[in-house]
């Protein structure tokens, strides 16, 4: 149902695999997580990407393809007390039903060391299926025992193909998306929007239905290149400084001029193959480090 006081973003999530755009070296024919989601075979894991690559939607689609009850939580707002909230309940549920329970927890990288702890008994005895999100590295950001229960899948930012084929699915779409509006746009004015979303399909849907907005203010059905110029201009690409996690710490205590290391990590960006590491010795001169990196793993340093 068309709900208007939805997002469209929201409104055209997909509804089944065959829908979900993108992600074709995790959901593409043949590909382990695919078959297991066809199979209906429950299993742990974190999905690590950018904002708007589906991490949500799939952990939903998991779930569905499962039969499993699906308890999502957030951990900006959750805590401990909701985990064990879950813990009856699929405990309520597998009794009842026989359905397992997948626990899905957005922004798992907020969770402290403690709070991600809590889950592992329950994960240990199958009492929970877990599906973290994070757009933070894993390897930093979620504890040892918790990666070595469930599998990272890595999502990548869309295409401009896929983000052109939501943007005219979500045109052409009656019941969900905005085709009772009847819109005809420019091609060249969707091709800006998917560029500008640069691999978001949120961004790229919420600018689609702004640019809807004013067309509709304007009293007319074409959705122009002017109006995706003004929709698109006040996006900003993501960028090396997007993924800069500085701390201020010493490298060592007894050091007398110990300086603050920006540690750089990175998201997806071509460009940012290595990183630099600066600090502060003894002698009070800089000396640069360079590291070596492939994906999220650090191989080498080399001065």
């Amino acid at each position: 149902m068309n709900d208007p006081l939805r997002p469209l973003a929201d409104r055209m999530r997909p509804r089944n695999l065959a829908e979900f755009v993108g992600q074709r070296h995790l959901l593409g024919p043949g590909k382990p997580l695919s078959a297991s989601i066809e199979a209906g075979q429950l299993h742990s894991l974190i999905l690590w990407g950018p904002p708007g690559t589906g991490k949500t939607t799939l952990a939903r689609l998991i779930a569905k393809a499962a039969d499993a009850e699906f308890i999502a939580l957030s951990a900006v707002m959750a805590g401990v007390k909701d985990i064990r909230a879950a813990v009856e309940s699929a405990r309520a549920a597998r009794a009842a039903q026989g359905r397992p329970t997948l626990l899905f927890l957005d922004e798992v990288h907020r969770f402290n060391k403690a709070q991600q702890d809590t889950f592992l008994p329950y994960l240990e005895d199958g009492t929970l299926t877990f599906i973290g999100a994070t757009t933070e590295n894993p390897s930093f950001e979620v504890i040892s025992a918790l990666l070595s229960r469930a599998r990272v899948y890595v999502l990548r930012p869309l295409s401009v193909d896929d983000l052109l084929t939501l943007l005219r699915s979500a045109l052409t779409d009656g019941e969900r998306g905005l085709g009772a509006q009847h819109l005809e746009a420019e091609t060249a004015a969707l091709d800006l929007l998917a560029r500008a979303a640069d691999g978001d399909a949120r961004r790229a849907l919420n600018m689609l239905e702004l640019a809807a907005s004013l067309a509709e203010a304007a009293g007319t059905r074409q959705l122009t290149l002017a109006v995706a110029q003004e929709v698109a201009s006040g996006t900003q690409r993501r960028s090396i400084r997007e993924g800069i996690s500085s701390t201020t710490r010493s490298p060592r205590s007894t050091r007398r001029c110990a300086a603050p290391i920006p540690t750089a990590r990175f998201t997806g960006c071509a460009a940012c193959s290595m990183a630099a590491v600066t600090r502060c010795t003894s002698r009070g001169g800089l000396r640069a480090w360079r590291w070596r990196t492939s994906g999220s793993r650090i191989l080498a340093r080399s001065p």
